[in-house]
């Protein structure tokens, strides 16, 4: 996704459709919302440190550790996953990005959802969520307009990912809301995600390994997708299935580990390895990692060998969140025209979020030292999106409109 498609038309060398007045920051949707995510994964956790301490309170009737949850699955995350979707789906379609007034009045509608949940205590948690549960759906509406429009019903899987989201959204609500813990919620969000890192991260990863290979003189490149790689998907699918209805089954624990295996596979044939040159190619393989560990946690977990929450972090930090600062950095370098390698700071954004990765799930593990891991994970994560902030914010806020 780091180009523009040759479908779209051109008016002196910018694509037909981007705001050619106004902030720049509003000219391409990858802009705000990679922006406005970062901010707010740092400025969420600050607060839920904050909390967690006695400093702050906030979120009381609906629950501060709720808050914390829902806005790691559907705060930062949605804005980040809002910013790859507004920039790659008119790749795939060759439509016209969304752009200028109507970008802003989207992010508008995300930006309106985190305020509001802070305000909850003022406002009241029922209007809190009413207003948080408008930007999912104009999201949604807006992708599967450009997908029908551009008749591209391969993307429907990701479509389809983006309506999981949505769903676990309002589960999540509803089942605060009752008084219940939205764990079904957790994991139908968790799956809505890993299931587009399966479907997308198939796509780019390969990709991507093959032109860095390529520009190498080499021809040691991935192996393309096949069937495997679609049975691959269907099994991972299957199994995050088994483990959003049966988490502590013993059917969950060999679909998942068979999922494991297979993704494992699938991550090997990408010859990952071979790029260690180029961190910004070979971060995607770390990230792509997480997901067989994912799924092994799952298994494991489903015989009461893993502790849940410990499964859920492999999956939101490793697989989702490092995925994340991987598409970030690369998509921001391409759009704005810089060169794509890693600095000295991104490389570090990705040690750190890499590393809180596998901290974090270990305060389930290690219980005597929860509170220096939890420490130290919350540092590691506000590292590797504070180092984003500080590198990329610039770019995203200035310089060429796509």
């Amino acid at each position: 996704m780091t180009g523009t498609s040759t479908s779209q038309v051109r008016t002196g060398g910018m694509p037909r459709g981007l705001a050619r007045t106004g902030p720049i920051l509003f000219s391409y949707g990858f802009r705000p919302f990679f922006l406005g995510g970062a901010l707010w994964a740092i400025a969420a956790m600050v607060l839920w440190i904050a909390a967690l301490s006695g400093v702050v309170d906030f979120a009381t009737e609906y629950g501060a550790h709720h808050w914390h949850a829902h806005e790691m699955l559907f705060g930062y995350a949605s804005a980040v996953l809002a910013g790859f979707l507004l920039t790659a789906v008119p790749n795939w379609t060759g439509r016209l990005p969304v752009s200028g007034w109507p970008l802003l009045g989207l992010f508008s509608l995300w930006a309106l959802g985190r305020i509001a949940f802070l305000a909850s205590d003022v406002i009241g948690v029922d209007l809190a969520v009413l207003a948080d549960m408008i930007f999912l759906p104009a999201l949604l509406f807006i992708c599967v307009r450009e997908v029908v429009a551009g008749k591209k019903w391969n993307d429907l899987k990701v479509i389809a990912g983006l309506l999981a989201l949505s769903i676990a959204n309002a589960g999540f609500h509803y089942e605060v809301l009752m008084g219940d813990h939205p764990d079904r919620a957790y994991r139908l969000a968790i799956t809505a995600y890993v299931g587009l890192v399966m479907v997308i991260g198939g796509r780019i990863i390969p990709s991507f390994t093959r032109n860095w290979i390529n520009k190498q003189g080499r021809t040691d490149f991935p192996v393309a997708y096949n069937r495997f790689d679609a049975s691959a998907i269907a099994i991972g699918i299957a199994a995050l299935g088994l483990w959003i209805a049966l988490p502590d089954s013993r059917v969950t624990a060999i679909g998942a580990a068979a999922a494991a295996a297979f993704h494992a596979v699938r991550l090997l044939r990408w010859r990952g390895w071979t790029t260690a040159a180029e961190m910004l190619v070979a971060v995607l393989h770390v990230a792509y990692v997480f997901v067989p560990l994912g799924f092994l946690a799952i298994s494991l977990s489903a015989i009461d060998l893993v502790d849940p929450t410990s499964t859920l972090h492999v999956m939101t930090i490793g697989a989702v969140a490092t995925m994340m600062v991987a598409v970030m950095t690369r998509a921001t370098r391409g759009h704005t025209g810089r060169d794509l390698t890693a600095s000295g700071l991104t490389t570090i954004s990705y040690a750190a979020i890499v590393l809180c990765a596998f901290a974090r799930p270990a305060a389930g593990l290690l219980p005597d030292h929860a509170a220096e891991i939890y420490a130290v994970s919350g540092v590691l994560w506000l590292v590797a999106f504070g180092l984003f902030v500080v590198e990329y914010a610039p770019m995203l806020v200035r310089g060429r409109r796509w």
